[in-house]
């Protein structure tokens, strides 16, 4: 109890704080979670003897993760992870009376593949997301007694033993407004452990085997995106400029790399910039109108970004270039909405 009080505790204080809209997760992340582990009753079969289960308590769970984010949802990440889970007891299943007891430990790491949808709720990014893996289990003090017919207590020694591991995520990451990059995030994971582990007897032969280990984790953390820029700056509001020079940059749908006819035109305005007075250099991100409004501002946002980054391979002073990122609230060709129209998926670098 005192352990979800905690939790939901830390949750609430860090929630006036999320206000960001999330974006896709594009490069290299660090994450990690702590929280709660529920196992189901696990399974325990003595030598001689029948299988029942035990029940065990509430324990701590941990995560730590490092992934790759490919800018379309999708991510991929390798994890390692910690379990702990006292007090096995209150044996059944055994078909009479019976007695045991433990304690157990989980170690290991797990490959992920997760899959962020972007867009669906504002300023939240549900995922969901599957991994493989492999744990290293410890049980401690584990024994079944009380058997008839005489059939011996079972006592295994504390040894470690290995198994093969799956497991299902479902979360949600939340943007922390003024620290780019870094996210709040919740998460529950089931993980399964195949097969069955058979822990040597301390006394006599055999073994005691354990098979039905699940378990749901809960957990709170933080996620960090390397390489997240600060978003740009408010959109000023257009004023006429009868000598303004506009470049025009198109981009194929959903997509924020350039062509090689959009970098052609990204290199021609790079070259105007050295033989003409300006004051400034607005690089303008635009969409369509297929895809959510909150999608398709970050889609020109990072559009805006990309050509911005190209001027300045080509020579053009950073301190120049005054990025703004407009959605699919200034359309070139008017239509309604969820309309692929190509000369609306554009960046205007605009030469004032």
């Amino acid at each position: 109890m005192k352990l979800r009080n905690v939790l939901l505790a830390s949750a609430m204080m860090a929630l006036p704080m999320v206000t960001a809209n999330a974006q896709p997760v594009s490069g290299l992340y660090i994450g990690a979670g702590l929280g709660a582990n529920f196992m189901q009753r696990e399974t325990f079969q003595p030598p001689g003897g029948p299988s029942g289960n035990m029940r065990v308590d509430i324990g701590p769970a941990a995560v730590v993760s490092l992934g790759y984010g490919f800018g379309n949802g999708f991510r991929a990440e390798i994890e390692g992870n910690y379990r702990q889970n006292n007090g096995m007891n209150n044996a059944s299943g055994y078909g009479f009376p019976a007695s045991g007891g433990g304690e157990e430990q989980k170690a290991g790491g797990m490959v992920n593949v997760l899959y962020d949808f972007v867009g669906m709720v504002p300023m939240v990014q549900p995922y969901i997301g599957a991994g493989v893996g492999y744990e290293a289990v410890i049980e401690q003090n584990l024994h079944v007694a009380a058997f008839p017919g005489g059939v011996p207590s079972a006592t295994a020694l504390n040894r470690t033993k290995g198994s093969f591991a799956y497991q299902a995520i479902l979360g949600a990451a939340m943007p922390i407004a003024g620290m780019p990059g870094l996210s709040l995030t919740a998460e529950y994971r089931f993980m399964g452990l195949a097969g069955t582990r058979d822990y040597p007897l301390v006394t006599g032969k055999g073994s005691l085997a354990a098979s039905n280990d699940y378990n749901h984790a809960v957990l709170i953390g933080m996620r960090y995106e390397f390489g997240v820029a600060p978003p740009p700056a408010p959109a000023p509001m257009p004023v006429a400029d009868m000598g303004a020079k506009t470049f025009l940059v198109f981009f194929d749908w959903d997509k924020a790399d350039l062509t090689s006819r959009s970098e052609a035109i990204v290199h021609d305005a790079a070259s105007y910039s050295t033989h003409t007075q300006y004051t400034r250099i607005d690089v303008d991100g635009n969409t369509d109108t297929s895809g959510t409004p909150q999608y398709n501002m970050g889609l020109s946002e990072r559009r805006a970004r990309v050509v911005a980054a190209e001027l300045v391979r080509d020579g053009v002073p950073q301190n120049a270039i005054s990025m703004h990122a407009y959605g699919e609230t200034k359309l070139l060709v008017p239509t309604g909405p969820g309309v692929r129209e190509p000369q609306n998926r554009r960046v205007e670098i605009v030469f004032h």
